[in-house]
């Protein structure tokens, strides 16, 4: 661990030079094995800062689900995978109860999805009713059984994968679950040089279950509040606030949106920036951080209209068309 990463509200709340040593600790243990995806890495950094829930959507092979385990290996916290499959039940990710013949009683068991940081494999594979097993839990960290409510422990952040591309024995998620993701993450193929060096990595063999095994832990759980803490209190001016709001708003009276973000959009786009100014050494949100954020934070929120789809549009090139329309702040 490093101690030096501690940061206390009490401390200087503008020089986040302790909270970049600790992020870009995380970076080189990821690099061990990770080649390329600097883009993902980062933004599951900015998640981490603040307190959001990412869904990475890429094709098989392309180190999602890995680069998500060994994020997690690198905070000293509880961690638990779940792997979503067609007949998983809401008792399978919540827990359920157990009856004891000798007491006459029952007793919470509790699911996977008690821990800090918690992997969902393939979350479009699970039926509606899974899925909406988790609206709670994301939203407001606790479940509720029996009548009772078991909340989760800080921090709690679900990183989901999925496939873009299969469609049989998946399902798609509801709009009220993607709005529930700070971001959804697209991952690519890796370049050729990317490719080689991914190649040269697993002629290792043997050693890489070595390097795999050799990723530490860097954070502590109550170290990773404080960083929070710390970007909590990075300067926003009013400015960026309504020009924030105005790109949100936009969405919602666009001729080329069905649908357009919630006001949670806003708000991650508001906690977002001011982790990315942080996690780059800044006490202050840009314009530029708003500008970069926004696809990851608004294309899953979404729905292009019916003639917009038939033409190709993407979302992000419809929130592009939005960004630019908006008047950056002076």
């Amino acid at each position: 661990m490093q101690e030096d990463v501690l940061i206390t509200a009490q401390e200087n709340k503008t020089d986040y030079s302790a909270l970049r040593a600790a992020t870009e600790s995380i970076k080189q243990e990821l690099r061990q094995i990770i080649v390329g995806q600097e883009r993902l890495v980062e933004t599951l950094l900015v998640a981490l800062l603040a307190d959001g829930h990412v869904l990475i959507e890429g094709v098989p092979g392309i180190a999602k689900t890995l680069t998500a385990k060994l994020l997690a290996r690198t905070v000293d916290v509880d961690f638990s995978r779940i792997q979503f499959t067609p007949d998983l039940m809401p008792s399978d990710v919540l827990g359920t109860s157990v009856f004891h013949p000798g007491t006459a009683s029952f007793e919470y068991k509790q699911g996977p999805i008690f821990a800090n940081i918690v992997l969902i494999d393939e979350i479009n594979r699970a039926p509606a009713k899974t899925q909406a097993s988790l609206f709670e839990v994301m939203e407001e960290q606790h479940v509720t059984h029996d009548g009772k409510v078991y909340p989760l422990a800080a921090p709690f952040i679900v990183l989901a994968t999925q496939n873009p591309i299969e469609q049989e024995g998946t399902y798609r998620l509801p709009e009220a679950q993607l709005d529930r993701f700070m971001f959804k993450v697209l991952v690519d193929y890796p370049s050729l040089e990317e490719e080689v060096a991914i190649l040269d990595l697993q002629h290792k063999g043997p050693q890489l279950k070595k390097e795999l095994d050799q990723v530490q832990a860097v954070l502590s759980a109550e170290q990773l509040l404080a960083l929070r803490q710390a970007v909590q209190a990075v300067h926003l001016d009013k400015k960026l606030l309504e020009y924030i709001a105005h790109i949100v708003a936009e969405t919602r009276v666009s001729k080329s949106l069905y649908l357009g973000a919630s006001p949670r959009a806003s708000i991650a786009l508001l906690n977002s920036s001011k982790a990315l100014a942080a996690l780059r050494g800044r006490g202050f949100v840009t314009p530029e951080d708003v500008q970069e954020l926004a696809p990851v934070v608004l294309r899953h929120r979404i729905l292009l209209t019916p003639e917009r789809e038939m033409e190709g549009i993407t979302p992000d090139e419809v929130i592009k068309q939005i960004v630019q329309k908006i008047e950056v702040p002076r």
